[in-house]
């Protein structure tokens, strides 16, 4: 039987947006029992799991930014980036609207919101996604986020990240975890930040990576068209 990636990246967006939004929604709902820490854990840890399950299969990438990220570092071919970004979408309204079902008086479904001005936010947004796209792009293999330690060092920038951004921004890094519970409660008028800020610091990380590591870093999918010509 064929692996799906499509269906492993729809699910894993479920899982993250389902598990990490919902964190917070059942830490507003039961008097702040998880609190920021809480939270922060859940987002990293949910993370850290999904690439140990599907990231032989997909690559765990479950945002829309690292996808790009890949694509961008010539690690993922062209024609995967848009069946990935809608399963990742996909994945994450389903979440909200399971969410919507489950807690219909919560307002907000853990939408990401800025504290700050806007442009403060998409700063801290950018940088933030940029560190995430960093380490990933410095412990994943191709564009598969997978190995003994690439779950726990990635989840643990996310869980470090969010504890730091999250007050602030809310600490998405993520357009699919922010768009799904923007959508389904209504809260979309500063989306637009949380759907570009993550993408623009994602695409900075590349040269970095080849700064480090040299130009074999991020160009994989290049080498591999090469070697078939």
């Amino acid at each position: 039987m064929n692996r799906n990636p499509y269906l492993a990246e729809a699910l894993g967006t479920f899982i993250l947006v389902f598990m990490g939004c919902g964190a917070i929604v059942v830490n507003d709902s039961y008097g702040n029992i998880l609190g920021h820490t809480g939270i922060a854990l859940s987002f990293g840890l949910v993370v850290m799991v999904l690439i140990y399950s599907i990231g032989n299969i997909s690559g765990a990438h479950l945002n829309p930014a690292v996808t790009l990220g890949f694509w961008f570092s010539g690690r993922l071919r062209r024609t995967s980036v848009l069946p990935y970004v809608f399963a990742q979408c996909i994945g994450a309204i389903t979440a909200a609207l399971l969410l919507r079902y489950l807690f219909p008086d919560h307002a907000t479904l853990g939408a990401t919101l800025p504290k700050v001005d806007l442009f403060r936010c998409f700063v801290i947004e950018a940088l933030l996604s940029f560190i995430l796209m960093f380490v990933i792009l410095n412990v994943s293999t191709g564009h598969m986020e997978k190995g003994i330690m690439a779950g726990v060092a990635i989840g643990g920038t996310i869980a470090l990240e969010a504890l730091f951004g999250g007050p602030m921004t809310g600490a998405s890094m993520n357009p699919a975890r922010s768009l799904g519970p923007g959508l389904v409660s209504g809260e979309w008028q500063t989306l637009w930040v949380y759907l570009t800020a993550p993408v623009f610091g994602a695409l900075c990380a590349q040269p970095s990576c080849r700064w480090i590591q040299g130009k074999e870093c991020c160009s994989l999918v290049e080498n591999e068209l090469n070697s078939t010509s």
